[in-house]
């Protein structure tokens, strides 16, 4: 029996970070190996549960404040049987849902690039902040505040921060990532601790606007109206398509890239494409909301959880869940101190501390 020949196998997604290896060819001859994937099921209730936990927190997010609204005139409002500006309408529209709806912007980009920073360097500590974007954006976002730069660059500052600081970790920390993932880790560390600096010896020489820098690294979301949503949408849109989209991709990278290359796919190319979609995504999070941290790793962990660990599963499940945990993190800013508000970073900070160091002791026990 000859052996069968095998030049590319199309990978439709894995359920595993490494997939199962298979051999072709008769007893005593050549066997040629082959990668045996299954296609990932999005299972229906993951998704029902995603879409319903973002209606509810949309209504608890308009419902609670310094002044409670009823449900009732709430409801009204959001189907339009109540408009106008006046009374409890003008505090839905101007007010709250604008701060709900980017809460659960912000938190879904944030997630989702979290997850595919993870897919893409194939290490599941990796998230915008570990790996130095978010510091990168904030370094850019900071330079265009001092330079009263308008409000439409401010985006495209950060964009240009995040790449810098990206390139610079994966520099530093690609020599032996594949064999010690930690390198690539503490390269992060490193060249966020860079940019802070940076950042904050900019923050000093401007005194005038030092408040609304340091309000902007600690993490807040703004209540004036729709401007900041319209802002960030057209990055958030842009760089979601191209993540899903390249999710199969993900998939392929998770089986190592020697494997990947042998089935047709370039691994540092999509690697690339995946970096610079993420921080885009990253790069408008922050630009809009600030430093705000463990979004992109606590979601993508706990999604795995439920889902599998295909990242046809993995992106689009942590945009829903990322949303209602940014949101709801919002929530607990803004009413537990009311009506002083509690810096949204110090809340997922609070929540994400403790979870990152359960994550390295579970990865330690494993190795």
């Amino acid at each position: 029996m000859a052996d069968v020949p095998v030049s590319r196998i199309d990978i439709v997604g894995a359920v595993g970070p490494v997939g199962a290896v298979g051999t072709i060819g008769a007893v005593g001859e050549r066997r040629t190996s082959v990668v045996v994937v299954r296609r990932p099921r999005l299972h229906v209730w993951p998704v029902a549960v995603g879409v319903l936990a973002v209606l509810g927190t949309i209504v608890l997010g308009v419902c609670i404040g310094p002044a409670r609204l009823p449900l009732l005139d709430v409801a009204k409002t959001l189907l339009g049987m109540k408009s106008g500006l006046g009374s409890s309408a003008g505090i839905v529209w101007q007010l709250r849902l604008p701060r709900v709806v980017l809460a659960l912007m912000v938190g879904g980009v944030l997630s989702m690039a979290g997850g595919a920073y993870q897919g893409a360097f194939r290490n599941q500590l990796a998230d915008p902040y570990l790996l130095g974007v978010a510091s990168g954006a904030g370094l850019g976002a900071t330079l265009a505040i001092v330079s009263s730069a308008g409000p439409g660059l401010v985006p495209v500052a950060a964009f240009v921060g995040a790449i810098l600081a990206v390139t610079l970790t994966y520099i530093l920390g690609s020599n032996d990532t594949l064999r010690a993932p930690s390198t690539l880790i503490l390269a992060g560390v490193a060249v966020s601790s860079l940019f802070t600096a940076m950042q904050t010896f900019v923050a000093q020489r401007h005194a005038d606007d030092i408040r609304q820098i340091y309000s902007w690294i600690l993490g807040r979301l703004s209540t004036s109206g729709w401007t900041q949503v319209v802002t960030m949408l057209p990055y958030a849109i842009v760089s979601s398509i191209v993540l899903i989209g390249m999710s199969r991709r993900l998939d392929v990278l998770a089986v190592g890239d020697a494997e990947a290359q042998s089935l047709g796919l370039s691994p540092a190319r999509t690697r690339l494409v995946i970096v610079i979609a993420a921080s885009l995504a990253t790069a408008a999070a922050v630009s809009v909301s600030g430093l705000i941290v463990f979004v992109g790793i606590i979601v993508p962990h706990a999604v795995r959880l439920i889902s599998g660990s295909s990242y046809r599963t993995i992106l689009p499940l942590s945009f829903l869940y990322g949303g209602v945990f940014l949101a709801l993190a919002d929530l607990v800013a803004r009413t537990l101190m009311s009506p002083a508000e509690i810096p949204i970073g110090v809340v997922t900070a609070f929540l994400g501390g403790p979870f990152f160091l359960y994550i390295l002791r579970s990865q330690r026990r494993l190795s």
